[in-house]
């Protein structure tokens, strides 16, 4: 007959499935309170408890709660349970099959003046049999002189006292041994230099409101505030004051913005701090003279508004030019920041600078709309007409002499490339007022010679840039949308994960190709929705056989090219 049989009432019953692996390879070598842990804690999971708490578990056991999450802990070190979350404590059981290696029981007797070292230092309570052998893992695994250990564990104890959780010991000890002091001498001199921050750390606490003592897990933070930041004391504690800190956790995380935003003296913290409203503020009021929509302003504060401050332009102005950039097709923060940076190089920064600069460049444009009326054109305003306005100045033509060309131009295929072809030829022979436009054959379209080469190619490169020109301002106008800009970004990505997964032959090949037609649906459906055309992302060539090259694909003359040079002649 078998030594154990089941009822044919108990058969009946639901029941706990426990591992055979757990029974005959770890419940030997644990100790009891954790196998009643563990236990206990997988028939809560296998039976749909999911409300219970490790408080539950621990008064069902009646044991304390810090009994239950040393048992835990202990566990863990078996890789039965991972311990996912402290507050609130959850843990998930492992497949004791899956683990690797065997469990460790360290004998108590190879470790027995150690064991009564460490209850001696812990007076205040009965050290369990779960975290002595946590003790020993440490000696084991890390390799800690007993000594070394100890010196640890009573420092862990002199900064929290007799019921100090031995995770926290632990925790401390694999800080120690990751910066390779295992023996007393070094653990001695690593105590030795937390000590001499201990100090100012404490004067730190004082004035952030913490109240606890600093450990080496501060001292840790603190050496790098004050030596990889470069921090002195008095602005951590300035920083603390400012940004209301409570605890180390939120004073690292305002030092490390402070750091980024270049801000280390006191003054500088100071005056940082109470603008910091008025800088979200203003972030906000150029957003919307951008016609931008954030969702999180803290990288548009940190990646352009701060840099621009930290530059030298004030709000007001840095608002007077974002309402610029708008009507001037830089509708986005990177737009701005390059026409900032562009203002910054020229030295462009008071509020004076930035006036008259505005005023010239109005009286430009003005300039550029007659210009373009006289030639015939009723089109807005690119960057291409700009340039070539800055370039006839270059060459020192007054306005009455750019009007003069305008009106030559009007009619011609392209009228600003003409103009081109005109003032150079003026430049080149010293014409700059209107009384001598007469002695030279009108102008240089009038020559009967044709144009030579050099001209040819600067007519064609400049339709070729025009083109270009209104396809990139098509393109940025359509990425200012923040929506559109985020999918064309995903459709970019999805690209290059296509050609890493065709050239390894991948097998997700085409799910990403499902992935990339579906965003590219979405992104075509936006710019429905904003009216735009995706064609005119692609240059528009004004000749449709040569692509604005004056040679067709035989590389014979285009008749596009024919009819520049029979208009140049005037004929």
């Amino acid at each position: 007959m078998a030594f154990i049989s089941l009822s044919p009432e108990l058969s009946g019953r639901s029941f706990t499935g426990v591992e055979n692996k757990f029974i005959t390879k770890y419940m030997p070598v644990l100790d009891a309170l954790s196998v009643k842990v563990y236990l206990y804690g997988l028939y809560l999971c296998s039976n749909g408890q999911n409300l219970y708490t490790i408080t539950d578990l621990a008064t069902a056991l009646s044991i304390t709660e810090d009994q239950a999450v040393s048992c835990y802990e202990y566990l863990e070190e078996f890789e039965l349970v991972k311990i996912t979350s402290l507050s609130p404590f959850e843990v998930t059981y492992c497949e004791a099959e899956n683990v690797r290696g065997t469990p460790k029981k360290y004998k108590p007797e190879k470790y027995g003046d150690f064991a009564k070292s460490v209850q001696s230092i812990i007076k205040g309570r009965m050290i369990s049999t779960s975290e002595y052998q946590e003790y020993f893992y440490l000696l084991e695994e890390y390799g800690f002189e007993q000594s070394a250990l100890l010196m640890i564990i009573n420092y862990c104890i002199s900064l929290k006292g007799d019921n100090i959780r031995s995770q926290y010991i632990k925790k401390v000890a694999q800080s120690f041994a990751a910066e390779g002091a295992v023996t007393a001498r070094q653990v001695d001199e690593k105590l030795s230099a937390y000590t001499s921050s201990t100090p100012a750390l404490i004067r730190i606490f004082a004035a952030a409101g913490i109240k606890r003592s600093p450990d080496i897990e501060d001292d840790k933070l603190y050496k790098k505030w004050n030596g990889e930041m470069g921090f002195s004391e008095e602005a951590i504690i300035a920083a603390s004051k400012y940004f209301k800190t409570k605890n180390v956790a939120k004073l690292d995380d305002a030092l490390t913005e402070l750091y980024k935003n270049k801000k280390f003296d006191v003054k500088e913290i100071e005056f940082y701090c109470k603008n910091k409203n008025s800088v979200y503020n203003a972030t906000i009021e150029i957003a919307r003279s951008l016609g931008v929509y954030m969702q999180n302003s803290a990288p548009y504060i940190e990646t352009y508004v701060n840099v621009w401050c930290d530059w030298g332009y004030d709000f007001d102005s840095l608002k007077k030019l974002a309402a610029y950039c708008f009507t001037h097709g830089n509708n986005s923060f990177e737009g701005m920041n390059g026409f900032l940076q562009g203002l910054y190089n020229e030295g462009i920064i008071t509020e004076q600078a930035i006036n008259s600069y505005i005023a010239q460049r109005n009286a430009d444009d003005e300039l550029i709309k007659n210009i373009l009326s006289a030639c015939g054109l009723s089109r807005k305003i690119i960057n291409w007409d700009r340039e070539c306005l800055a370039r006839w100045k270059g060459w020192n033509f007054t306005d009455e002499m750019l009007l003069k060309a305008a009106e030559l131009a009007q009619g011609k295929s392209n009228p600003v490339a003409y103009m081109n072809g005109i003032l150079s030829s003026w430049k080149n022979e010293g014409i700059y007022t209107p009384d001598k436009i007469e002695n030279v054959h009108t102008t240089a379209a009038a020559r009967s010679d044709g144009p030579d080469r050099a001209t040819i190619e600067r007519h064609y490169a400049e339709l070729r840039q025009l083109a270009e020109s209104n396809a990139e301002a098509a393109l940025n106008g359509a990425l200012a949308d923040s929506e559109y800009g985020e999918l064309n970004k995903t459709i970019d990505k999805l690209n290059i994960q296509l050609i890493f997964a065709e050239s390894k032959g991948d097998g997700n090949t085409e799910e990403i190709r499902n992935q990339l037609a579906e965003t590219q649906k979405k992104a075509d459906s936006r710019l429905a929705v904003l009216g735009i055309n995706k064609q005119s992302f692609t240059p528009q060539y004004s000749c449709a056989i040569c692509g604005d090259t004056g040679y067709d694909a035989n590389g014979r003359q285009c008749r596009c090219l024919k009819k520049f040079i029979d208009e140049y002649k005037g004929i």
